[in-house]
């Protein structure tokens, strides 16, 4: 199991750090959000991505992919997390090409992962039925002719998704997400990032698998969004450190005062360790080690942590300017709370790590 990165993947982490800072600042968000833009992401710069191979990460040559793994991907979704890109990143290139590597047919993999690897074609899974992370209680169901009946809450990127990764009780289905019978509502979340809820009613659906790929992928994801919250964990706490060293009071930089040098270490401190658990859950996946479950469980449950700790400080040390929409730190506390609770909060993944782990 890695704890650092190789070459190649540094060579990714650099790209993408540069990519986001240039083309995506949070700026870019907050215009969207201003906007009430109908997408809620920028279209030519998923392109960009595509172009660059971001997308094919996780897809095999023969359909456009590179292959690269998830530690790769893992190093784009941090950079991304860096500046809050709202990109179809984890809904598409992550979750939507595992599944279709996993179960979808040589058929099903011809048709929709080359598409998926150019960036013209959106995938969204359509998962939670319930206020809280619960993947497999559902009630969503699919009659003998493969017709979805059921209602999905908190769709990433369901409104603008091509196609819908349906779980119901008897497998996964794919689903044309403009097909007759579905219905999609838009949410903004507070962070100004998107979701949906879709109510499915007898929409046809085409079989793609069964359940049992869909921990794996879920684990996929966990590790995945946890490099994303360390990404935005590390941009928080630069921010506030530079601030503590700009604001004066008594004529002193107020990073000199004791109390802040504290609160400071201890976020520097977490994010290191968050950075390791994030490195051996991306690691174990790409190895496919036996304990990946619960090094991807522990990644998110720290990473879940340490972002609530790093948006908290973040504006409480940049005091009243750092309440305001003006100011961007803010930005940083609210993506904190849905990433939270995005594929599981830290009593979830406690409880999943202790299970795992025989106690």
């Amino acid at each position: 199991m890695a704890l650092i990165l190789n070459e190649e993947a540094r060579m990714v982490r650099d790209t993408a750090l540069e990519f986001f800072r240039e083309r995506s600042p949070i700026v870019a968000l907050r215009k969207l959000r201003d906007d009430n833009d109908p997408d809620g992401f920028d279209r030519a710069l998923w392109r960009q991505m595509a172009e660059l191979g971001w997308t094919g990460f996780l897809v095999s040559e023969d359909h456009g992919g590179s292959a690269f793994g998830l530690t790769g991907l893992g190093q784009v979704m941090e950079a991304a997390g860096r500046t809050l890109a709202a990109t179809p990143l984890l809904s598409t290139a992550l979750i939507g090409a595992s599944l279709l590597e996993l179960a979808g047919t040589p058929d099903q993999k011809d048709e929709h992962l080359p598409p998926l690897v150019a960036g013209e074609r959106i995938f969204a899974l359509a998962l939670e039925e319930t206020a809280r992370h619960a993947p497999l209680t559902t009630t969503t169901r699919a009659d003998s002719a493969h017709r979805i009946t059921g209602t999905k809450r908190f769709v990433l990127d369901g409104h603008i998704a091509d196609y819908l990764i349906v779980a119901a009780s008897d497998g996964l289905f794919l689903v044309d997400a403009n097909a007759r019978g579905v219905t999609r509502t838009r949410t903004i979340m507070v962070d100004s990032r998107n979701a949906a809820i879709v109510h499915f009613d007898n929409a046809q659906a085409e079989p793609l698998g069964s359940l049992s790929h869909l921990e794996t992928v879920l684990d996929r994801a966990r590790a995945c969004l946890a490099a994303e919250m360390l990404g935005s964990s590390s941009e928080a706490f630069d921010r506030t450190v530079q601030y503590l060293k700009d604001r004066k009071q008594f004529g002193v930089q107020i990073g000199t005062f004791q109390a802040l040098k504290h609160r400071a270490a201890q976020m520097f401190c977490e994010i290191e360790v968050t950075r390791s658990a994030v490195t051996a859950a991306l690691s174990a996946l790409d190895e496919n080690a036996n304990d990946a479950a619960a090094l991807c469980s522990l990644a998110k449950a720290k990473a879940n942590d340490t972002i609530f700790l790093c948006g908290n400080e973040g504006v409480q040390m940049h005091g009243g300017i750092g309440m305001t929409d003006e100011h961007e730190i803010g930005f940083f506390l609210k993506r904190a709370r849905v990433a939270q609770a995005t594929f599981g909060d830290s009593a979830f993944h406690r409880d999943r790590y202790a299970a795992l782990m025989g106690y």
